[in-house]
């Protein structure tokens, strides 16, 4: 697919410092860029790169200011945000990539399934009995849409994609490779013997609009009602949703976080990677939460910030830890003084 700086420029709203005409035919990072592709410059440690870039087209916020001479083939593209103009540039151009509408001829479709005319189903796919695939929706190959599951329009779901039955999946979502919607929660009840019997879940999980799953994350069923994602969420690989869970609008959750069963998330929360949280907690809105924290109490202070396991307030955090960092001095401080005390 080619275009010229001037096309890109008139999609971004962008203004073209250089050759209108010059061509680009691919993307490509700043520092390792190459004749005919584009690039961007946002992160100011990345700068020096474009003095000796080869890209041909590079995307610039209107604040930047060269303090060299340029490449003399290199086309600047002016925008109010240099990352921000990428991304959408980025996800255009994957809309650019959707497969045609269609059925494979090997998928599996079951009678009673609904598919809009304009969906995409791939190879191997299987989408069950009373299932509904709305308009402009791409299911990718090998993905299994459970019994009466529904996916809104717009939405991409990846290779190798599960949603159980009865699940919702809103408009114009995007489930990466491997992601599980809908799976069995994690509930045993132990008889007299010790013995664990399994508690079926028969309740189902909700994604709202615009949701993002990464992948391999699973997101479990409900006990009964809903595990609800909210509008807007995103999820990062490898995470673990469990049963009734509820997480709030335009929540980010980094990889390996991990969250026990009908804990509710507020709204425009931030929570890092490797993070653990117990069940049946409330957690404010917009609360922060760094990266390897245990929260085993709810947090009721809606942009509090939080760290460590268990974790405290981000302050007392930093003030706790310059002193564990001094534990081994303080401990033979303490011994020398009760040496002379017996002494």
């Amino acid at each position: 697919m080619e275009f010229k700086a001037g096309q890109i420029a008139e999609m971004l709203g962008g203004e073209v410092v250089g050759d209108s005409d010059a061509t680009v035919k691919d993307l490509s990072p700043i520092e390792a860029g190459k004749s005919q592709t584009l690039s961007f410059l946002a992160n100011p440690a990345y700068t020096e790169h474009i003095y000796s870039s080869k890209s041909s087209v590079v995307i610039v916020s209107n604040d930047f200011e060269a303090e060299k001479d340029l490449p003399e083939n290199l086309t600047l593209i002016r925008v109010d945000d240099a990352r921000l103009a990428f991304s959408k540039l980025m996800e255009s151009y994957a809309q650019m990539q959707k497969p045609a509408p269609g059925i494979s001829d090997s998928a599996v479709i079951e009678k009673g399934a609904v598919i809009d005319d304009s969906a995409h189903v791939g190879a191997m796919a299987v989408v069950n009995a009373g299932a509904i695939i709305e308009s402009e929706c791409v299911i990718g190959a090998g993905s299994i849409i459970g019994k009466d599951a529904q996916v809104g329009s717009g939405s991409l779901l990846h290779e190798n994609v599960r949603v159980g039955e009865r699940c919702v999946i809103g408009a114009s979502c995007t489930i990466q490779p491997g992601a599980i919607i809908g799976g069995d929660g994690f509930g045993f009840a132990p008889n007299a013997q010790n013995e664990y019997h399994k508690v079926v879940h028969l309740g189902n999980v909700i994604l709202e609009d615009h949701v993002e799953i990464g992948s391999n994350t699973t997101i479990d069923r409900a006990t009964l009602g809903s595990t609800r994602i909210g509008k807007g969420v995103k999820l990062d690989n490898l995470i673990q949703i469990a049963h009734n869970v509820e997480i709030g609008e335009s929540t980010v959750i980094a990889a390996q976080t991990g969250i026990a069963g009908s804990t509710k998330i507020g709204k425009n929360c931030m929570i890092g990677g490797q993070v653990g949280i117990v069940g049946h907690l409330t957690i404010a809105d917009g609360v922060k939460i760094a990266a390897q924290s245990g929260i085993g109490n709810s947090i009721t202070k809606e942009g509090m910030i939080v760290q460590g396991s268990p974790a405290m307030f981000i302050g007392d955090f930093k003030r706790s830890y310059v002193h564990f960092r001094n534990l081994h001095k303080i401990a033979e401080a303490v011994e020398q003084t009760k040496s002379k005390d017996d002494g």
